[in-house]
């Protein structure tokens, strides 16, 4: 049994999603709620539900899901670092009815067009807060914004980070610049990686594992498996692979690893992490 670090919910019911609007993205334009993740991963024993919008209410239904779930184990949500009440926000939340649950936050810096968002005097205020209410703070960035990334995670050394998607490198190109990039970032001790988004940043019709095998190689490198996690980011995934498929193609390429390095990737990181 595994634990996925990274997957989605999302019910259209509730609320849009502008992000999966475009034609291309036409095959995720449903809901997708819980019992649907537990279908489609039926070797998962526990999972890390992660935001998908920046809005305060998703949180809150996330956190129910997690009390009512028997595989969803931890929430990463979202809230605005740079208000100046974020402290206040995020007692609320860890305080609320479920907010045990809660154990990271998010914020969708791959669309903030400044590439120094992550080095704001606000933004690293709310990172302090995030970091001493003994939650994670998960990155979603681009390559380009990594440098940010690095100054930040070294600034603020006792926040535990973790870069999600491997920071989207373009699979089939190059990987040197990113890979410079990731290294540099993974010399701090207070980052993790996920291995997750992979094929959704390949050509979704034809990627192969031994396209996806240079950037993984990268972060094993950069981080070993003590800092490196499986995450599935279904249903986004399935722009590119089913469930299976990625996990599948995963499995492949840690295939040479030894039992216990496969059960770092595989559960043993995102259980110590977010404490499930």
């Amino acid at each position: 049994m595994i634990v996925d670090a990274h997957h989605h919910l999302w019910d259209l019911s509730a609320r849009d999603q502008d992000w999966i609007t475009d034609p291309p993205m036409g095959a995720i334009r449903r809901s997708f709620l819980e019992p649907d993740f537990v279908a489609a991963a039926p070797e998962v024993a526990a999972s890390v539900l992660v935001q998908t919008v920046c809005v305060p209410e998703e949180t809150p239904e996330f956190l129910a899901v997690a009390a009512s779930s028997d595989v969803v184990g931890a929430v990463v949500g979202w809230t605005d670092l740079t208000s100046p009440a974020v402290g206040d926000a995020l007692a609320e939340l860890v305080g609320s009815p479920d907010g045990s649950w809660l154990r990271g936050i998010r914020h969708q810096v791959q669309s903030e067009p400044d590439p120094e968002w992550l080095c704001r005097g606000d933004v690293r205020n709310g990172l302090r807060h995030v970091g001493a209410h003994g939650l994670v703070y998960e990155l979603l960035t681009l390559p380009h914004q990594l440098p940010a990334a690095r100054r930040t995670v070294a600034a603020l050394p006792t926040v535990p980070f973790v870069v999600d998607h491997c920071s989207k490198p373009v699979i089939g190109s190059d990987p040197g610049e990113w890979a410079g990039l990731i290294r540099s970032l993974a010399a701090h001790e207070n980052v993790t990686c996920k291995l997750s988004g992979l094929v959704t940043e390949a050509d979704w019709r034809s990627w192969t594992v031994a396209d996806l095998r240079p950037h993984f190689e990268v972060v094993l490198d950069a981080f070993g498996p003590e800092r490196l996690m499986f995450g599935s980011d279904w249903p986004v995934c399935l722009l590119a692979a089913t469930y299976d498929e990625w996990l599948g193609a995963a499995r492949e390429l840690v295939s040479e690893l030894s039992a216990g390095e496969q059960d770092a990737i595989f559960s043993g990181t995102a259980r110590r992490v977010y404490s499930l």
